[in-house]
């Protein structure tokens, strides 16, 4: 009964955090976007959301985010795969995820002098005789500073799920005769899914909601959810609809973690490689 008593004590705190810090500002959002701009009563946001308009923006923001994720996935797994076989395995992750730590807003002004119409990269095109490309405002530097951003906490899952892999499952799929892309196929990824789908949680997710990256480096070409809910609150001071669309944003991304979800099934994974 003290046990009991003493386990309930302890989630008090940790249920004052996902009530202040989770479920008001849920609650708070919804309650905004049940009013329009001159703060009546309505559903007509929901409505609107639902026109042409929006759900085109919906589809591009889909889009663009299911090709960052598509590219960082493309780098990071084999990135981590070969970074678990260095000697100093730690150390080249570390290197990795130091960037990361710096602010996200330094490092996009990077990308504006390295991409710009002065930057090394035009510099370099000019002295091969290619001249001088716009590589700004484009989707190609958009996706490249995204997946740039993204790929640190791509790999870390990732390298983390193939680290705990145990060395013995894949000597034995070789003593069997697999070759390497089957012993890839049925041994190393499905028991590294995990790692591949928090990775996917960490980086699809926030890809939808980009919009400092959209204004700076895309220039306004590429427009996501996230940037049209910076519109809607600071631009066209409507509220009601930027709430409205960051209700349809936080079901989207419970979605995503639904179909993401980490099942633990014992050796059932194993044995599905047999």
């Amino acid at each position: 009964m003290q046990n009991k008593s003493t386990r309930a004590l302890y989630l008090i705190p940790y249920g004052a955090w996902i009530l202040l810090f989770v479920i008001a500002p849920i609650a708070l959002v919804v309650y905004y976007s049940l009013f329009d701009i001159h703060g009546d009563f309505t559903f007509a946001n929901y409505g609107a959301f639902f026109s042409s308009v929006y759900l085109e923006l919906t589809l591009s923001s889909f889009w663009y985010a299911f090709l960052i994720t598509l590219f960082s996935l493309l780098i990071a797994y084999p990135t981590a795969y070969f970074l678990t076989k260095t000697r100093h395995k730690q150390l080249w992750l570390l290197l990795i995820i130091i960037p990361s730590w710096i602010n996200l807003l330094l490092k996009t002004y990077a990308f504006i002098g390295i991409f710009g119409q002065y930057g090394p990269i035009n510099a370099f095109f000019a002295a091969i005789g290619i001249g001088s490309t716009q590589l700004l405002f484009t989707d190609f530097s958009f996706i490249f500073v995204s997946v740039y951003i993204f790929i640190p906490f791509m790999i870390l899952p990732i390298f983390n799920a193939i680290d705990r892999l145990n060395p013995a499952l894949i000597d034995a799929s070789r003593d069997l005769g697999a070759s390497p892309w089957t012993t890839f196929r049925r041994v190393i990824l499905p028991l590294t899914m995990n790692g591949v789908k928090s990775g996917i949680q960490v980086t699809f997710i926030p890809a939808l909601s980009l919009f400092m990256i959209t204004r700076l480096i895309a220039g306004n070409k590429v427009i996501t959810l996230g940037t049209a809910i910076e519109q809607q609150f600071l631009v066209t001071q409507n509220w009601g609809m930027g709430s409205t669309i960051a209700v349809f944003l936080i079901l989207f991304m419970f979605v995503i973690m639904l179909f993401t979800g980490q099942k633990e099934k014992g050796g059932a994974s194993i044995g599905k490689t047999k």
